[in-house]
């Protein structure tokens, strides 16, 4: 590691992890500029967070629109790219459009993915930016089936993360150290991933699963996936939540509310919310771990749900 790593965000990491923030900073800093692309999440806010201190105004973040981002994801980016102060581009596009992302195959994550860097790249471009970097950190190659990390090798998408060796655990430090309200929020995964695989992915669907979740987010959960069985929702609670979850008051609302958004039937699966349970080597992209805080002290039987 360099001798001349500088101390990055409020200097409170840990030597090792401090020196390689600097270092992945450094990279960046020798490049004219760089767009990141920007979900949002912890991993690119960091990169955003590193690229900002490393270029100023030559850094942009960028976030893409479709239909298999949460309207609440987007304006989740656009707050924490102001909280860094980086300057936010947004880009439109439809994953629906390519038939191979719509069927639904093992490698819909990979189509996925060339499509929004490919945006990420015409962005650039028209910014007169050479470099595309995303949040791809040192232990996303060994997380099983990644088919996304194909299209970020294939486009030549600077990593800077994995590049200086970057863990998950050490990239929550660096946003800590940074004050990033991100710091500690799980991982998420696009709309799709609650599709199970070989079903067509479909508008109707994903805005059913999107109106779905956002029903349980406002219930006070933190740690769930509504999985779409093709009219069958399949609702996922984590562990550490899945007891409030057994309240019949919760029962009956959530099948009031799912079934009035198109879910033929509702179904609470007792094994818990967990990664990748309808996808391919058990894994989403982009949500590597199934981190959760609970939002309850237990059962609240009675407790009353809005309908």
């Amino acid at each position: 590691m360099s001798q001349t790593a500088r101390g990055v965000g409020d200097e409170s990491l840990a030597s090792e992890t401090a020196a390689k923030a600097a270092a992945a900073r450094d990279a960046l800093g020798e490049r004219d500029g760089v767009l990141v692309a920007f979900s949002g999440g912890v991993d690119s806010a960091v990169v955003a967070a590193l690229a900002a201190d490393a270029l100023g105004d030559d850094a942009v973040a960028c976030t893409a629109r479709s239909e298999t981002l949460p309207a609440a994801e987007l304006d989740d980016a656009r707050r924490v790219a102001e909280e860094i102060g980086i300057a936010h581009e947004t880009v439109t596009f439809s994953e629906l459009d390519d038939p191979n992302f719509v069927a639904n195959d093992g490698d819909r994550c990979y189509h996925c993915r060339t499509m929004r860097l490919g945006r990420m790249y015409e962005t650039a471009r028209e910014l007169g930016i050479d470099t595309v970097c995303d949040g791809t950190n040192a232990d996303d190659p060994g997380e099983g089936h990644r088919p996304g990390l194909r299209a970020v090798e294939e486009l030549d998408v600077f990593s800077p993360l994995l590049d200086a060796g970057i863990t998950k655990d050490e990239v929550r430090a660096i946003a800590e150290s940074y004050g990033l309200s991100v710091a500690d929020k799980p991982s998420m995964a696009c709309l799709s991933s609650r599709i199970p695989t070989g079903l067509e992915v479909t508008e109707e669907r994903l805005t059913r699963v999107e109106k779905a979740e956002r029903v349980l987010r406002e219930w006070g959960f933190s740690g769930f996936r509504v999985r779409d069985h093709d009219g069958l929702a399949r609702v996922e609670i984590a562990p550490e939540e899945l007891e409030r979850a057994l309240d019949p008051a919760f029962a009956d609302a959530v099948h009031e509310h799912l079934t009035d958004l198109g879910f033929e039937y509702v179904t609470l699966d007792m094994a818990g919310y967990r990664t990748g349970s309808v996808s391919p080597g058990g894994e989403e992209e982009g949500d590597a771990s199934a981190e959760a805080e609970s939002a309850g002290d237990g059962l609240d039987i009675g407790r009353q749900y809005p309908r």
